[in-house]
């Protein structure tokens, strides 16, 4: 891998403000943010100690917490700071429905308003954002599910009801428990698109089916997903539960190629280059996979720890500004605000992420945030030239990896 390579600048008529010149940042101890499962920062001259996490926002439910009673205790506490806003909403549900609830006047803490309940066999995610000690900024993103009657499933999917998207995006479900008649609930869900194209299932493993054209949708695309899984067998005495209708768009077209021995990524919109940005991917040690990524999450600030993805204490970031979830296993494409400026183009430091420059707390005129501003879930970002191996397929929305031939062989319906 080539230690530095040329900077390609964007295109003259498309030249984003972050060119200007900036100075060089200072380089500061991180803040509080989200627990998600997140991956890699930098190495660079980033001056972080290794002391005990403290979580600045605390969520009831846990993080991720299964089989949740639908008269569950649910709050947000911020015990040295005050909370901006908080929302707890449904989500992989066509009813989107919100949690109503309020923040104390002292602002340390949000509860939900009297006679709130949860529903059963539901995903619910908590999205909060304080300002802490030190008067900076801390964001939580948190995720749960209640629980499923014994003799009932459901799957959990993306992307959102009514939501516009890349033409990346893959329609995946996740089911609570096992399916051993994959072709009876492979048949009960039908993804159909306007205008038309065709569209085929596939399974890893048990519980998770995906589906996606031949080749990335049409910008404009209708979709449609009919969920029809009521009273279908997924395994001996086990039946679905839903019932319903989800419908979303595809928006314009975005890829972006990184290109990890140039450090360089060159962004397209509907195949013409928009612009060209300096990155820093995965070092020699902590390469960063190669392949077809679909954005899947984004948040404006998120914390990532190097614990959580098998890096022990090498590094606790609590305020990793515009993250991108790249991959289930913790790749992001993100800004960094700790490593020095002249890195991005010419080395590559992060543990496996791809690194654009950034401020701390963010900001639309750097290279991360120009990017984050124009990006959807769903939009497809691929890595070439870096020295590991091609990310697995059901690693985030990976399916793109697959060749069509491939895909449909995973189909229970072939």
């Amino acid at each position: 891998m080539t230690d530095v390579a040329k900077k390609a600048g964007p295109s003259p008529v498309t030249a984003p403000p972050w060119r200007r010149p900036l100075a060089v940042l200072a380089l500061l101890a991180a803040v509080a943010l989200p627990a998600v499962l997140t991956g890699c920062s930098g190495g660079g001259s980033f001056l972080g100690g290794e002391g005990k996490p403290q979580e600045a926002i605390r969520v009831t439910p846990a993080d991720r917490a299964e089989d949740v009673r639908a008269d569950s205790r649910i709050g947000v506490e911020v015990p040295d700071g005050r909370l901006e806003s908080v929302r707890v909403r449904r989500i992989e549900d066509a009813r989107e429905q919100e949690v109503p609830g309020r923040i104390a006047e002292d602002g340390h803490s949000w509860a939900p308003v009297k006679g709130a309940r949860l529903g059963l066999a539901a995903k619910y995610s908590v999205d909060a954002v304080a300002v802490v000690g030190g008067g900076h900024r801390a964001a939580r993103h948190t995720t749960f599910t209640t629980a499923v009657p014994e003799d009932r499933f459901i799957g959990y999917f993306k992307p959102e009801n009514r939501s516009t998207v890349g033409t990346g995006m893959i329609v995946s479900f996740e089911f609570n428990r096992p399916v051993t008649r994959r072709a009876a609930v492979e048949r009960a869900i039908r993804v159909t698109a306007d205008p038309p194209v065709a569209v085929a299932g596939h399974w890893f493993g048990k519980s998770r089916l995906d589906f996606r054209p031949e080749e990335y949708w049409e910008p404009g695309t209708e979709v449609t997903v009919d969920i029809g899984l009521a009273d279908v067998e997924g395994a001996p005495g086990v039946y679905g539960s839903q019932a319903k209708t989800v419908r979303f768009t595809v928006g314009r077209e975005q890829v972006s190629r990184v290109d990890a021995a140039a450090h360089t990524m060159e962004v397209r919109r509907d195949g013409e280059l928009v612009s060209t940005l300096p990155v820093t991917a995965g070092s020699p040690t902590t390469t960063t996979y190669n392949g077809k990524m679909v954005v899947s999450e984004m948040h404006e600030v998120t914390r990532m720890d190097g614990r959580t993805v098998g890096f022990g204490g090498e590094y606790d970031i609590k305020d990793v500004p515009h993250a991108i979830r790249l991959t289930k296993s913790g790749t992001f494409l993100h800004g960094n605000y700790w490593s020095d400026e002249d890195i991005f183009g010419s080395t590559n430091v992060s543990h496996g992420c791809i690194g654009l420059r950034d401020v701390q707390g963010g900001s639309g005129s750097t290279p991360a945030g120009w990017f984050f501003d124009r990006t959807l879930v769903g939009d497809v970002v691929e890595v070439v030239n870096s020295a590991d191996k091609t990310v697995a397929p059901d690693n985030g929305l990976g399916g793109w990896n697959l060749g069509w031939a491939q895909w449909r062989a995973g189909s229970a319906l072939r």
